[in-house]
């Protein structure tokens, strides 16, 4: 495996320690993820290698951007990736678990943004530290979706990826602590397969749902000009 830094425009990750790689569901949600209401605070929950956060600094003038992260090897690369990058004053990881996290913080957050685990499969692989990382049980929705709702600012926006069989549910487990959802996007990776992955924002406040899709390769290796320009900021070959 190699041991370099995925380079991005603006600054690099390290990944090596860390159960889960970048992958494309991560690009996808900190390039889509609204800042035009110029958060001051930001939370990204269960951050990794600080992606997200990284990518919301690029993109906010947010003055707080707190990660937490329970995985010790990935909170240790974490804040490695924070303090190499231009925004290291900005950008402060929590080693904890987001229980602990909620009962000892007062802090509300104008925005929240997640990939959590997702894989509901009661399968286990034999890296323990991949499965914390992969799977639901690691952070169940219900459990993800009751500590938003008391960190998020009454006027904030929680921004989430999950897998798009999984929507509804999360919007109906969302309803019950009055988190509505305001925008969606429905990730393809061709313009022939399924909807893979539902981008959800959702809100406090009740508005028309917006509804978009986005496909993301018209053919190998041939990326659609919709995909282009949501993450151009960011890859360095786009």
């Amino acid at each position: 495996m190699s041991k370099k830094p995925f380079v991005f425009k603006q600054f690099s990750v390290n990944q090596e320690q860390c159960a889960m790689k970048i992958g494309t569901d991560s690009v996808l949600l900190g390039a889509w993820t609204s800042v035009k209401g110029n958060p001051f605070s930001i939370l990204d929950i269960g951050a990794g290698t600080g992606i997200l956060s990284l990518m919301l600094a690029q993109r906010s003038h947010a003055k707080v951007i707190d990660a937490i992260e329970i995985d010790d090897d990935a909170y240790e690369e974490c804040v490695d990736n924070f303090e190499q990058s231009p925004w290291g004053d900005r950008l402060f990881c929590y080693h904890a678990a987001l229980e602990e996290f909620v009962n000892e913080i007062d802090d509300k957050y104008d925005l929240i943004i997640s990939n959590p685990p997702f894989y509901s499969e009661d399968y286990k692989t034999e890296n323990k530290q991949r499965d914390i990382a992969r799977f639901q049980d690691a952070m169940p929705f219900d459990h993800l979706i009751e500590s938003v709702s008391k960190l998020l600012s009454e006027s904030g926006i929680f921004s989430v990826i999950i897998p798009f069989k999984e929507e509804d549910k999360l919007v109906h487990l969302a309803s019950k602590f009055n988190l509505i959802p305001n925008k969606t996007l429905h990730i393809k990776g061709t313009p022939t397969s399924e909807i893979k992955r539902s981008l959800i924002e959702f809100s406090f406040s009740k508005s028309d749902l917006k509804i978009d899709s986005l496909i993301i390769e018209s053919s190998r290796h041939q990326y659609t000009e919709n995909y282009i320009n949501l993450t151009k900021d960011f890859y360095l070959k786009m």
